[in-house]
């Protein structure tokens, strides 16, 4: 599940100084030579995969990127100075395409990775080099180099960190419509979704994550049946599974209670068979539709006890909010969380992570 973050810029690297032709004028040292030094190097523009940023919205404002040119050589053997080099930190995930051709030029995949997007240009030569024993006044010198220049379009593709699970009209998209800046297409039919749906969730001005609706899995979805085995294969690559059930088709005599438990067991059945670590994964338990039922605390009382969930679990209504602030503010805790685990534990595949560091509580919740 893949959102696409895009930016244009314009990279410019610097020009080389040129190189000088001087000669050595010192007092009693009448044949002094040649002494013009070379230019220095033009800075060039590289770029840097940077696991602590995930967005590419600053490259929107900042949009054009220039490097300083290099020194100019000059006399007593003295060669200009190089220029820095412009650093850019970009996500991991960047794909970087030459803006005309549209031609990918280099995938950020790594973070650490660097790559040269401008290479400055070389510095000229000064006369000390062209001096030989049939040119021992010599007054060449070469100038130095243009840097490169490139317009790059940026497209970050970003994984969903929440995967929503359910039954089919079970309030995925109801939820992140509610709670994203997403606007999936609803209706009182089932299987109205027929493509994830992401959307950003932000929690505060500086934290935010993204979650994906994905479409109503059935029975048979791993080995090809509905239209949820499509995306099977996305969700290993979040890092919390939310399972949406709708309590509201529960009545309160409890008669619909094994009938939503085996639906429920159903959609983890799929997820074991396509793959382990994807049933492995953290799941939270949402139970939507709460407003919507009644004696709705002992529908869920029986739920819980018939289905034997030992997880995290709330009890949410999408279509009114209610709940969700509190499993919003857990839920970005527990992927700030895990984002730290993964840093300590840079070999281990993201996603591979347990809730039992005491810094997170679920149900606690922290808006800061």
């Amino acid at each position: 599940m893949k959102f696409v973050d895009e930016a244009t810029i314009e990279v410019i690297a610097g020009k080389g100084g040129n190189g000088a032709a001087s000669f050595r004028r010192e007092k009693f040292i009448p044949f002094g030579g040649p002494d013009g030094g070379d230019g220095g190097r033009g800075g060039s523009v590289t770029a840097v995969a940077d696991r602590n940023i995930n967005t590419l919205i600053d490259y929107r404002y900042a949009r054009k990127h220039v490097a300083r040119n290099g020194e100019n050589g000059r006399g007593s053997d003295q060669y200009g100075a190089g220029a820095d080099d412009i650093v850019l930190r970009m996500p991991v995930g960047t794909v970087i395409h030459d803006a005309e051709t549209d031609e990918i030029l280099f995938d950020l995949d790594t973070h650490g990775q660097t790559v040269v997007l401008a290479q400055g240009g070389g510095g000229g030569l000064g006369n000390i080099h062209f001096k030989s024993s049939v040119n021992r006044a010599p007054r060449q010198f070469t100038k130095g180099k243009e840097g490169d220049q490139k317009r790059l379009r940026l497209e970050l593709k970003v994984l969903a960190d929440v995967g929503l699970l359910g039954m089919p009209n079970a309030g995925k998209s109801t939820l992140i419509t509610k709670i994203s800046n997403a606007k999936p297409k609803i209706a009182d039919y089932p299987f109205t979704t027929l493509h994830p749906n992401l959307g950003v969730v932000r929690t505060s001005p500086s934290r935010s994550f993204v979650v994906a609706d994905i479409p109503g899995l059935i029975e048979g979805a791993s080995e090809g049946a509905g239209l949820g085995h499509l995306f099977l294969r996305h969700l290993s690559r979040t890092r919390i599974l939310l399972h949406l059930v709708d309590l509201s088709s529960l009545d309160p005599d409890l008669d619909r209670v094994p009938d939503a438990v085996a639906e429920m067991k159903a959609i983890e059945g799929e997820l074991k068979k396509y793959d382990a670590a994807l049933y492995a994964k953290p799941r939270w338990l949402i139970l939507n539709k709460f407003d919507m039922v009644q004696d709705a605390d002992k529908v869920k009382a029986a739920f819980l006890k018939k289905s034997k969930w030992k997880g995290p679990v709330y009890a949410i209504s999408a279509l009114t909010g209610e709940g969700t602030q509190q499993l919003l503010y857990d839920l970005q805790d527990a992927l700030d969380l895990a984002r730290d685990q993964d840093h300590e534990r840079a070999d281990k595949e993201a996603g591979d992570f347990e809730f039992n560091d005491p810094r997170f509580d679920p149900g606690r919740g922290s808006p800061t």
